[in-house]
């Protein structure tokens, strides 16, 4: 099944979209409705980037003006609704996410690749706080996952076993760099107390080079 290229690519399109199939809304409201609903914590909310993919959206005629509600004084609200296109386009573009596994490149995956320009011991005290950092993420999720069915909070269930996970890896990486069994380790703290390239290391870097 190959992902089709859409004409936005911000998830927050999408949230809009899905939200705007329920009724019409203004944007103030979208951003209220999905930060009451605690969907802030799978996609990024602002109201200025909001405001841009709603004008985006009408663009590409995917959403469109419902309404331009006037009360008294007070400032004119425009009430954007779905058109066809727009639950077209929301529908095959969640049908991809869920079906179609994507390459992400987490930024904690980018700090791991690098990870050798620390001392192993700063790089053990360092993972050392982002354990106690997920374990209070993986608490916390856990308590929000009591306060409503799950069928609405299966995003933060889903949040909850990829932290787990990931606590349970930086827990044997640990364990592994604290008793030296981790392969390359000695190696590792050798060239951070001389300054000289381990001739292993050395090694490894000709063959990467040959190929």
């Amino acid at each position: 099944m190959a992902v089709r290229r859409r004409k936005l690519s911000n998830p927050l399109a999408l949230a809009v979209m899905v939200l705007l199939m329920e009724k019409s809304m203004h944007p103030y409201e979208i951003a209220q409705t999905l930060r009451r609903r605690g969907k802030d914590s799978s996609t990024k909310i602002n109201y200025g980037s909001l405001y841009t993919v709603v004008q985006n959206l009408e663009k590409h005629g995917l959403v469109e003006v419902a309404e331009v509600q006037r009360q008294g004084n007070r400032p004119e609200r425009t009430l954007y609704g779905i058109t066809e296109a727009g639950r077209e386009e929301a529908t095959e573009w969640l049908s991809d996410l869920l079906a179609v596994p994507a390459r992400e490149y987490p930024i904690f995956e980018t700090a791991l690749s690098l990870v050798g320009v620390l001392h192993p011991d700063d790089v053990a005290r360092l993972l050392e706080e982002r354990l106690s950092r997920l374990e209070v993420q993986v608490a916390s999720a856990r308590g929000a996952l009591e306060t409503l069915p799950r069928l609405f909070l299966v995003e933060t269930e889903y949040q909850a076993h990829m932290v787990e996970a990931q606590a349970e890896w930086v827990r044997g990486f640990l364990r592994e760099l604290n008793d030296g069994s981790l392969p390359g380790v000695e190696a590792w703290r050798t060239f951070h107390e001389t300054g000289e390239t381990p001739p292993e290391f050395q090694d490894l870097e000709d063959r990467h080079v040959e190929q």
